[in-house]
């Protein structure tokens, strides 16, 4: 920093205090001095200070990434490393760095988000897993950073990119009463978030078709949490339950779990699904029968249009919405069933 500052003010015929007070935008220095610091810094291309390169190109290069989330939860839960290997890869491909920011939700209405609108060291933000009404998302809409939600879109929200969970929970439920199931469970995600709210829907709306009702003591919250869903898991079972569509696969761990621990088997005598269709899940014993959402592909479209809205090019599509599919195994029981 020292070396640099020093090099710019030789060339620029300036002291180094004159060079410091450009790159910081202070004021006190001459309009035409200014220009003339500004100038050798683009000639030689002034890299060991981001911000002088900040001032002269008007881009940091850096991606404000926010996971409103408890760090715990953010890292235990193989969705979003997987969402961060994405958005990492779609960046570096652009010379872009990424800046993570993770939170509770407890937190983020002041502190949390105080902390990320106060630091302007990023040209742009990612929001993944937003709450409705999210106040960060609120505070960016008048803030003047372009950003892109990575989730179901939200009122006035100019742009994000979404997995079709509604259609795809009901395929998955559909699925479970062509099978001849009818105490059919659901364990939830957290449902202040859209995503859990579009499952919760598409297994209802499943059921109504097939003249079901959906039992309130089959309809159990887990959280995204793997302990919440066992918990959840042990009351449905308790309830009669004969099959269970969990809103991620780390809660049909807990669900697979407390069966196995009730004495009963999974596709036998209860039957289960999950959505997100990890790694994990066509090793499980049985392997599970879940719903593969594009979490690699949620992450590039998301980083692709923010970038594209940083250097003024043109957004093809404001609200993107990705297909998820049902990958049948044998946790549904379909072997035997059908």
């Amino acid at each position: 920093m020292k070396q640099g500052l020093e090099e710019i003010a030789k060339l620029a015929g300036v002291s180094k205090s004159t060079v410091s007070r450009v790159v910081n935008n202070q004021p006190n220095v001459n309009e035409r001095t200014r220009q003339r610091v500004l100038e050798i810094i683009r000639e030689v291309n002034f890299r060991p200070n981001k911000a002088a390169r900040a001032l002269v190109t008007q881009h940091t290069k850096v991606l404000s990434v926010v996971i409103p989330q408890p760090l715990a939860a953010t890292f235990t839960d193989p969705y979003f490393p997987r969402l961060l290997q994405s958005i990492s890869g779609k960046a570096n491909q652009q010379d872009y760095a990424i800046m993570l920011w993770i939170g509770d939700n407890a937190e983020q209405e002041d502190r949390f988000t105080d902390r990320i609108l106060n630091n302007s060291f990023f040209d742009g933000v990612l929001i993944a897993s937003a709450v409705d009404d999210d106040p960060l998302v609120e505070r960016l809409k008048d803030a003047g950073f372009p950003y892109v939600l990575i989730g179901p879109a939200q009122k006035g929200v100019p742009y994000n990119v979404d997995v079709d969970n509604l259609s795809a929970s009901r395929e998955a439920v559909r699925h479970l009463i062509a099978l001849h199931y009818r105490r059919i469970g659901t364990i939830t995600g957290v449902l202040n978030m859209g995503a859990a709210q579009h499952r919760l829907q598409g297994y209802r709306e499943a059921l109504a078709e097939a003249g079901l009702d959906a039992d309130p003591n089959l309809i159990l919250s887990g959280d995204y949490n793997e302990i919440q869903s066992y918990e959840a898991m042990r009351h449905l079972i308790a309830h009669g339950v004969d099959a269970v569509f969990c809103a991620s696969d780390v809660m049909a761990l807990g669900a697979v779990r407390a069966i196995t621990d009730a004495g009963l088997r999974v596709g036998v005598d209860i039957g289960v699904v999950g959505f997100d269709d990890m790694p994990f899940a066509s090793t499980l014993h049985p392997p599970l029968t879940t719903v593969r959402q594009p979490i690699a592909d949620l992450g590039d479209r998301a980083t692709d249009i923010l970038m594209r809205l940083i250097e003024e090019e043109p957004v093809l599509q404001d609200h993107v919405l990705l297909p998820a599919h049902l990958i049948v195994r044998q946790s549904c029981g379909a072997s035997v069933r059908s």
